[in-house]
C-alpha cells in the first residue's frame, strides 16, 4: 500500500474513532463503586420429585421457602410409600414434620448464598458488607435471633437470598471467641474435670473445662453452642 493511501487510511480511522456517537450507538456503562445491579428476573422455580429429597434441599411449601434437616423414605407393607421430612422455615426460623407421598411434584426454592463480613452493628442492625463491591446489607434483630451471640466483627457470614431478599445467614461452624469472664481455672488439670460456664467477648455463655482461664481464646461450634477446643 503506498504511504499516501496508509496515511489517508489512518486518518479515516482516526476520524471514526473521535466522531461522537449517535442516539443509535452503544456505549459501556460506567461503573461507580460501591453500587452493584441485581439481574432483574421474575423468581424461578424448578419441579422436584419427593424422592429427589435430601438434607440441605430447599422447597417452597405454602408459598415459604423451607429448608430439609432430616429425611426418611418410608415403604410400609400396607399403603403408598411417602418421604417423612424435618424441616427449618428460613425465615421465621420455625421447624415442623411434614409427609410428601412418593414420587409426587414439589416445588424446589432458588436460594442463593453471598458472602458477606460482619462489619459492626448500628443500634438495632447488624451490618454486613460485600468486599467487593462495598455494598452493605443490614439484618434486624428479627432475621439475626440468637445468632448475634457467635457474632464478631471482621467474621465472614453466608447471606441467604430468595426472591431477591435475604431469608437467612450462616455462621462459619467453627468460631474463636475470647472468655472475658469465668472462675479461676484449675492448675495443671489440663485433661480430665468437670466444667463451669463462660462468658464469651460476643456475651455468649457456654460451659467450658475448667482449666480454661480469662482471656484465652476458645473454639466454639455453631451448630451446638458448644466448646471445641483452644484456639
Amino acid at each position: 500500500m503506498a504511504a499516501s493511501n496508509v496515511s489517508s487510511h489512518f486518518s479515516s480511522s482516526l476520524r471514526m474513532a473521535r466522531a461522537p456517537r449517535t442516539a443509535g450507538s452503544f456505549a459501556p456503562s460506567r461503573v461507580f463503586p460501591g453500587l452493584r445491579r441485581r439481574p432483574s428476573c421474575f423468581p424461578r422455580i424448578y419441579a422436584l420429585s419427593s424422592n429427589d429429597i435430601k438434607v440441605g434441599t430447599s422447597l417452597v411449601v405454602d408459598g415459604a421457602p423451607w429448608k430439609v434437616l432430616e429425611f426418611l423414605h418410608v415403604k410400609p407393607g400396607k399403603g403408598a410409600a411417602f418421604v417423612r421430612t424435618k424441616m427449618r422455615n428460613y425465615i421465621t426460623g420455625n421447624t415442623v414434620e411434614k409427609t410428601f407421598r412418593a414420587g409426587s411434584s414439589i416445588d424446589e426454592a432458588n436460594v442463593s448464598r453471598e458472602t458477606k463480613q460482619f462489619t459492626y452493628k448500628d443500634g438495632a442492625q447488624y451490618v454486613f458488607m460485600d468486599l467487593v463491591t462495598y455494598e452493605e446489607v443490614r439484618l434486624g434483630e428479627k432475621e439475626v435471633r440468637d445468632k448475634k451471640k457467635w457474632l464478631k466483627e471482621g467474621m465472614d457470614c453466608n447471606l441467604i437470598f430468595w426472591n431477591e431478599k435475604v431469608i437467612d445467614f450462616e455462621l462459619p461452624i467453627t468460631v474463636k471467641l475470647k472468655v472475658v469472664d469465668a472462675d479461676p481455672g484449675l492448675k495443671g488439670d489440663t485433661v480430665q474435670g468437670g466444667s463451669k460456664p463462660a462468658t464469651l467477648d460476643t456475651g455468649a455463655v457456654v460451659n467450658v473445662p475448667t482449666f480454661i482461664d480469662i482471656g484465652e481464646e476458645i473454639l466454639v461450634d455453631t451448630r451446638t453452642g458448644q466448646y471445641s477446643s483452644r484456639a
